[in-house]
C-alpha cells in the first residue's frame, strides 16, 4: 500500500514538474513570438523603385527654313533637315538603385553649314546649299547616370557623365542632384549641378582662312580662280581665335508641391554661367562701312562673328497642373528668362491631355515665346568695323514665335504586347509645328517606344 502509494506521490510531482516545464515553455515561446513580433514591426516593407529592366527607343524628324542664315551673315538658306535615334536603357541594380544608359545618334543635312564653303564648287549663292563638306554630319552622344533612393523613399541623389561628339566640336559632361520628398510626399525639393566642357574645331569661311596665320591673303588661289565683283579690293577683319575651350556650369532648384488631391504645382530656378570661346567660328558678318565685294552671287565676310567671352543667364519658371476629371487634364508652364548679353524672354504654354479610350490619350498643345535682341546683335549689313562685338546670327534677334502640338499615346502598364522577352508598356507619337514672326518655320515628329522586361 504505500508502495502504492509512493508510487501516486511520484507520478503527481512528475506531473507537476512537466506542468511546470511547459508553463515556462509556454512563458518563453509566447515571449520569444511577441519579441519577434516586435522586431518585425520594425522593418521597413519597401518598393523596388524599379521593378524591372526598362527600354525606351525615340526618334524624330526635323526640318525647318528660312531666310537668315548665320553662315552668309544674316541673309540666305536656312534648310536643314535633321533624323534622330536614341536608346535609353533603365537597369534596377537593387531595390534602391538604378543605372540608367543613354545613346543616340543625329544625322544631319544643312544647306545654310554647306556654304561655310560657298565657292568649294558650283556657282556661290547664299540661297543656294553648297556641294562642300560642311553640308552634313552626324552628331552621337553616350550618357550614364546612377540614382540611390532610401528605404523610405524620401531622399534621393543621383550622379551623370555624358560625352559628345561632332565634327567641329567634343563635349564632356558631369553632374549631381539630390531631392528630399517630405510632408508625407506632398512636398518636395531638389538641387542639381551640371558642368560641360566644350572643345571647338575651329572652322572659318572659306575666304578668311588665306587671311589666317601663314596664309597667302588675297594671292590664295581660291581668288586668282575667281572674280571679285563690287570691291575688288577685298581686306577683311579676320584674325584667328585663341580661345578654342568653353565651360559651362549650371545650378538648378525645384519645388513640387500637391496643392490639392487635383492639383499639382511647381517652381523651378536655374542659373548657368559660361565660359570661353560663345562665337561660332564659321558664322560671317557684313560691315555697312566696308564696300561688298562678291564672287558669284556670294558675297565675301568682312569679318566673323565675335562675342564676349562670358555668359549668365537665369531662369525663373512655374508650372501648374490640373487634375479635372477621368477625361481632362490642363498642364500649364510659364518661364521667365534674361541674361547679361541684354535677352529677356518670356515662354508661356498649355497642353489639354484628353483621355480618349481606356489605353489611348491625345495632347493637344500650344506655346508662346517672345524675346528681345542681343545687345551685340545686327541685322545683314547693320554691323560696323568699329564695333567691338557683332553676330548676325537671328537666334539672338527679337522675335515672338508660336507651336502648335498634337500627341497621342497608348498605355498598357500590364504590357500584354510582347516583342521577343520585352513587354510593350507605350508608344507616344507627337507633331510640333513651329512659326517664328521673322521667316523661320520648322517642324518635328517624334516618336517613343517604351518596353518592360519580363
Amino acid at each position: 500500500m504505500e508502495v502504492k502509494l509512493e508510487v501516486a506521490v511520484a507520478v503527481i510531482n512528475t506531473r507537476n514538474k512537466l506542468k511546470n516545464i511547459l508553463c515556462i515553455l509556454s512563458v518563453f515561446v509566447l515571449a520569444n513570438t511577441y519579441a519577434q513580433t516586435a522586431k518585425d514591426s520594425t522593418k521597413i516593407f519597401k518598393k523596388r523603385v524599379l521593378e524591372t529592366k526598362e527600354i525606351d527607343f525615340l526618334t524624330s524628324y526635323y526640318t525647318q527654313s528660312g531666310d537668315n542664315a548665320a553662315v552668309s551673315g544674316g541673309l540666305g538658306t536656312e534648310a536643314l533637315t535633321d533624323v534622330t535615334a536614341t536608346v535609353i536603357v533603365s537597369i534596377p541594380l537593387n531595390d534602391d538603385d538604378i543605372l540608367t544608359i543613354d545613346a543616340g545618334v543625329s544625322a544631319y543635312t544643312s544647306a545654310s553649314s554647306s556654304n561655310v564653303g560657298a565657292f568649294d564648287s558650283g556657282f556661290a549663292d547664299p540661297f543656294q546649299a553648297s556641294s562642300g563638306a560642311s553640308g552634313g554630319d552626324v552628331w552621337a552622344n553616350l550618357s550614364g547616370s546612377y540614382s540611390y533612393s532610401s528605404d523610405d523613399r524620401n531622399n534621393i541623389w543621383s550622379a551623370n557623365v555624358s560625352v559628345s561628339t561632332e565634327y567641329d566640336y567634343f563635349s564632356l559632361g558631369f553632374g549631381g542632384s539630390y531631392t528630399k520628398l517630405f510632408n508625407e510626399k506632398n512636398t518636395e525639393l531638389s538641387i542639381k549641378g551640371n558642368v560641360f566642357l566644350d572643345t571647338w574645331s575651329t572652322i572659318y569661311p572659306t575666304e578668311l582662312k588665306p587671311f589666317g596665320e601663314g596664309g597667302s591673303g588675297i594671292n590664295d588661289p581660291i581668288f586668282s580662280q575667281n572674280i571679285i565683283t563690287g570691291n575688288t579690293n577685298y581686306a577683311p577683319r579676320f584674325q584667328e581665335l585663341t580661345e578654342k575651350g568653353r565651360n559651362s556650369y549650371s545650378l538648378g532648384l525645384g519645388f513640387l508641391q500637391i496643392l490639392h488631391k487635383n492639383v499639382q504645382g511647381s517652381l523651378a530656378l536655374d542659373v548657368v554661367q559660361q565660359n570661353g570661346l560663345l562665337s561660332t567660328p564659321f558664322q560671317r558678318v557684313y560691315f555697312a562701312d566696308v564696300a561688298d565685294s562678291f564672287i558669284d552671287n556670294f558675297q565675301l565676310a568682312d569679318a566673323i562673328e565675335r562675342l564676349p567671352d562670358s555668359r549668365f543667364k537665369v531662369a525663373l519658371g512655374g508650372r501648374l497642373n490640373w487634375y479635372l476629371n477621368e477625361r481632362f487634364t490642363v498642364r500649364t508652364f510659364y518661364r521667365y528668362y534674361f541674361d547679361d548679353w541684354g535677352i529677356t524672354s518670356h515662354t508661356a504654354s498649355i497642353e489639354v491631355p484628353i483621355k480618349i479610350a481606356e489605353k489611348f490619350t491625345l495632347y493637344p498643345s500650344y506655346r508662346f515665346y517672345s524675346q528681345t535682341a542681343a545687345d551685340y546683335f545686327r541685322p545683314y549689313q547693320e554691323a560696323v568695323s568699329t564695333d567691338q562685338f557683332y553676330t548676325s546670327d537671328y537666334d539672338l534677334s527679337e522675335y515672338s514665335a508660336n507651336q502648335f502640338g498634337l500627341g497621342v499615346s497608348y498605355t498598357d502598364i500590364f504590357a500584354k504586347t510582347h516583342i521577343w522577352k520585352y513587354g510593350l508598356k507605350s508608344i507616344d507619337l507627337r507633331f510640333y509645328k513651329y512659326d517664328r514672326d521673322t521667316t523661320f518655320t520648322s517642324s518635328i515628329v517624334t516618336a517613343g517606344f517604351n518596353f518592360v522586361m519580363d
